[in-house]
């Protein structure tokens, strides 16, 4: 059953650089495992030019999602299970495939990694290496703007692991060192660009509540990284060019279960601001002292006139040798144990989520 809104916990982005060992109240009201925490807090007072990349990116992910189908499937890759490039249809969700959103996904950092031939066929998914809309018209700053967006998330993440380092579990011995050490050496660090079609009016549920609870947008899961770094959504019109439009009602959006609630409540971000959630990852490698907590994004998109919503996930994680848990587990052997959460193909060896 859904409930209200809420507020997330906000952390200026200046105070994260300078004094990250003040912030642990706020780390752990935002991101602890007590009843009632999101598993998320927002990051504001960023650089100016996020506002500006984040709008630019979402254009440049709508003008790429409706391309014909054919040129779209150029970028797609079905070899790494399509963790790299295009993936449209391909994800199961509630039991079936997922045709609402498309996602383009990349390492914003690093084109080609920089591991082993044995490595990068055991984790192509992972290493396999980026592949980019270079030569399409009009997507002429696809990549450049989408590894800026990136190189921002990234910073700010690195400085909210460090304010995260106290919260680790001295039972677990990490010989790769710190959360932002995890993060910064990282060659698997990945980011989904998203774009959900508009809903056709036989997709929308009878009812408010139904609408609410409608998750086909993205089905109720927890992400596996050790932190995520999100943008908040932007509507467009299907309208030639897009316009900015407002969500098209009160329900859209990113919904979250509270730690040891069963009533999810809605979350917004600022559109000037960023927001990071709990991994799996990240509550492995602190015992549960930092808790992830399961959220979906609500299929309701009752609107006049159709909308898409656009929005930018930089899923921050280990390399697949990482030791994130007890007993010597790695970040690839977790990996392991969450296979096929989202992909019903054979072929796959890991899943993001």
């Amino acid at each position: 059953m859904a409930s209200s809104s809420s507020n997330p916990i906000t952390i200026p982005y200046h105070q994260m650089i300078s004094s990250p060992d003040a912030l642990h109240d706020r780390i752990v009201a935002g991101l602890g495992s007590e009843s009632g925490c999101l598993g998320i807090v927002v990051i504001s007072d960023l650089p100016d030019e996020f506002p500006i990349l984040r709008e630019k990116m979402f254009r440049l992910s709508h003008k790429f999602a409706t391309l014909p189908e054919d040129v779209k499937e150029q970028f797609a890759k079905p070899d790494v299970s399509y963790l790299f490039g295009w993936s449209h249809g391909k994800e199961i969700m509630n039991g079936k495939p997922d045709i609402q959103k498309g996602s383009y996904y990349a390492n914003p950092l690093v084109d080609h990694p920089d591991v082993t031939d044995a490595v990068r066929s055991t984790h192509p998914e992972y290493y396999a290496g980026n592949v980019w809309p270079n030569g399409v018209e009009g997507l002429e700053e696809f990549e450049p703007t989408f590894k800026a967006l990136g190189e921002i998330i990234f910073d700010a993440g690195i400085a909210l692991a460090k304010a995260c380092e106290k919260f680790v579990s001295p039972s677990i011995a990490n010989p790769s060192g710190t959360i932002a050490s995890l993060i910064s050496s990282s060659k698997c660090n990945k980011a989904r660009l998203l774009h959900y079609y508009p809903e056709s009016s036989s997709d929308r549920p009878a009812s408010d509540e139904d609408e609410t609870q409608n998750d086909a947008l993205c089905g109720t899961h927890l992400d596996h990284s050790l932190l995520t770094g999100l943008c908040s959504a932007m509507y467009l019109s299907d309208t030639q060019p897009p316009e900015i439009v407002p969500p098209p009602n009160d329900r859209t959006g990113l919904w979250i279960y509270p730690r040891n609630s069963k009533e999810a409540v809605k979350v917004s971000i600022p559109d000037n601001c960023l927001a990071f959630q709990t991994g799996e990852a990240l509550s492995l490698l602190t015992s549960n002292r930092l808790s992830a907590t399961p959220h979906f994004v609500s299929g309701s998109t009752k609107s006049k006139n159709p909308v898409s919503r656009e929005t930018f996930a930089f899923f921050l994680q280990p390399d697949v040798d990482d030791v994130i848990g007890p007993d010597g587990e790695t970040f690839g052997s977790f990996t392991k144990r969450v296979l096929g959460r989202h992909y019903a193909e054979k072929a796959v060896t890991e899943a993001e989520d």
